[in-house]
């Protein structure tokens, strides 16, 4: 309210009015009270050398001292105050007051004690009786040149300062009065002022909070209307800036919105000014809960942290491969300063995080793609080598010989061949080419003739094959021939991995909205290293490359599971066994 352009001008007549009349108000007051203290000084101690002239006589006669009192107190009709004689030994001789005095106490006061030194003793003091504040003035009494007592005169203060106050409270109201005249009349002159400011300020205000086609229009040609056409024009010139900056706020704003790579912009000490959504989810943070944290706080990587203090360091850019333990992404970052970089304010590093993880997991399967298919072919076709050139080397006269190779020959063939097969397969559900023949299915017809078809081998290896289907497990919608493939698969392996005496168990059980198929063994386990990759393609633990088979059953399975929109995993500790787990939705009813 009192910050306005008319109050400033009109709140410092007034306070210069009042303070002229306070510093009056004191002058005037100081006098009085000088004036009257010293009247009332002057009066008390007239009364006390009259006591004293009158009393010195009495005091010369011992006989007379036990009527002084009577006589002080007979004065007390035309004294203002209180009369007290005291004799120079302490004993007060007369009073002419209500309240008796302590022997003895007088003696001690400061102006007795300057009155028997030959001085006039003067004090003020609160009254032990009334409260009041006195006036005390003290004369001494002589006798032929001899001080033989003191007489003291009191009065209270209550009628000055009475005065005083009735003097300032006139003082007070006159300084009300005027200072109420001046502050109307100053604001009255300050609103011509100020009027035009205050639509000044509208304008401006409106401004201030995006209007930026708000006009002020003043005809007056004075420093406010000059103010106010500049303010015009400065109002269009920031409009058509906006208008361009909004643009290219709004370019960028996609561009880092769209883009796949994560940005970061950090200022001189570290604090992140700007995220983009793809930096935020390659570093599993908010943008919200990063901004204005410290670079630390955000990226939580030291190789990260260690790339920026070096750009810092040595004002050039950076760039590293860093590997996160967040989901095991491989990022490449690049850290750049700004060099546009004029003060501190402006310094800053802008970081981009550009995502490897795919195109090195895609290397990584290329890589063990073409290891484990070599591995795997070169046994069969270094076989058929072999085969070849002991039959060229004579075994081919030979009939038995050339028969067996052949029959070993044939069978490398046939191993060649199911590696084809089984790959042929394998790319062809990968692509989606082979169609799935969804209907609802009783699980036991998915399980039971797989389970049958491996009986016998099972049998043979002397293990003993069981299936524990509860009678209440629901229909699941599948593929009855292609999820009997994924049985037979896992059946199969549970059988080649378990020593004879062992056991494998088939069952099935429902859980929320799928039904889930395990296979159990009893088998040598899996070790836990293998866990993870034990679904990929060609991929066998150690343990199983003495044995047969492609390594390509399990991936094949997984992905005949994934198609039916299920899952599958394992559980497994070595030595001990391992449970094959799949699920498939159930149907709808």
């Amino acid at each position: 309210m009192f910050h306005g352009i008319r109050w400033r001008v009109a709140l410092p007549y007034m306070a210069l009015i009042l303070l002229a009349t306070l510093a009056l108000t004191g002058t005037f007051s100081k006098v009085l009270w000088d004036e009257s203290m010293a009247r009332l000084q002057a009066e008390l101690t007239a009364e006390a050398r009259l006591a004293a002239e009158a009393i010195g006589p009495r005091l010369a006669d011992a006989g007379q001292a036990a009527a002084i009192d009577p006589l002080v107190k007979s004065w007390a009709g035309w004294l203002d105050g209180r009369l007290t004689i005291i004799r120079a030994d302490g004993v007060v001789l007369g009073d002419s007051g209500a309240d008796p005095l302590a022997q003895g106490a007088e003696l001690d006061r400061p102006e007795v004690q300057q009155a028997l030194a030959g001085r006039v003793g003067v004090a003020t003091r609160t009254s032990q009786g009334s409260g009041a504040q006195m006036m005390v003035v003290a004369v001494p009494v002589e006798v032929d040149g001899q001080r033989l007592a003191v007489a003291s005169a009191s009065a209270p203060l209550a009628q000055p300062e009475a005065s005083i106050a009735r003097l300032r409270q006139t003082v007070w109201i006159a300084a009300l009065f005027t200072a109420l005249v001046g502050g109307l009349l100053a604001l009255l002159i300050a609103e011509r002022t100020a009027r035009p400011v205050r639509r000044l300020t509208q304008v401006a205000e409106r401004m201030a909070q995006g209007d930026l086609n708000a006009r002020l229009l003043l005809p007056a040609r004075d420093e406010v209307g000059q103010l106010a056409r500049t303010l015009n024009h400065m109002a269009e010139q920031l409009r058509r800036q906006m208008a361009t900056l909004a643009e290219e706020r709004s370019r960028l704003a996609t561009v880092l919105e769209r883009m796949g790579d994560g940005v970061l912009m950090t200022d001189c000490d570290g604090q992140v000014q700007l995220i983009n959504p793809a930096a935020g989810r390659l570093l599993n943070t908010a943008q919200t809960s990063a901004l204005g944290h410290s670079l630390a706080e955000v990226v939580r990587d030291h190789r990260i942290i260690e790339l920026w203090q070096d750009c810092r360091r040595t004002g050039e850019a950076q760039i590293g491969a860093v590997e996160t333990d967040h989901q095991r992404t491989f990022l490449q970052a690049v850290v750049t300063p700004f060099q546009e970089a004029q003060t501190a304010a402006e310094c800053g590093y802008l970081l981009i995080l550009q995502d490897l993880t795919q195109i090195r997991r895609l290397e990584t399967v290329r890589r063990d793609f073409i290891s484990n298919i070599s591995h795997e072919l070169r046994t069969p076709l270094a076989a058929l080598k072999a085969l070849v050139d002991t039959l060229r080397d004579g075994a081919l006269e030979d009939l038995p010989a050339a028969r067996r190779f052949l029959t070993r020959m044939e069978t490398e063939v046939d191993a060649l061949t199911q590696i084809v097969q089984e790959l042929l397969e394998l790319a062809r559900i990968e692509s989606g080419q082979v169609p799935l023949r969804l209907a609802p299915s009783p699980v036991g017809e998915l399980v039971l003739p797989a389970v049958g078809r491996l009986q016998p081998p099972a049998e043979r290896a002397g293990l003993a094959l069981a299936v524990d289907l509860p009678p209440n497990v629901p229909l699941v919608l599948a593929d009855a021939e292609r999820v009997r493939q994924v049985v037979t698969n896992l059946v199969h392996n549970a059988i080649k991995f378990t020593p004879r005496g062992g056991q494998v168990r088939v069952s099935a059980a429902p859980s929320g909205d799928e039904v889930v198929i395990q296979v159990r063994d009893t088998g040598v386990g899996i070790p836990a290293d293998d866990l993870p990759r034990i679904f990929e393609r060609f991929y066998k633990a150690n343990r199983a490359r003495t044995g047969g088979g492609t390594g390509l059953g399990l991936a094949i399975a997984r992905h005949i599971v994934q198609a039916h929109a299920g899952r599958i995993w394992v559980e497994s500790i070595e030595g001990k066994g391992s449970t094959f787990y799949f699920s498939l939705p159930i149907a709808d009813r």
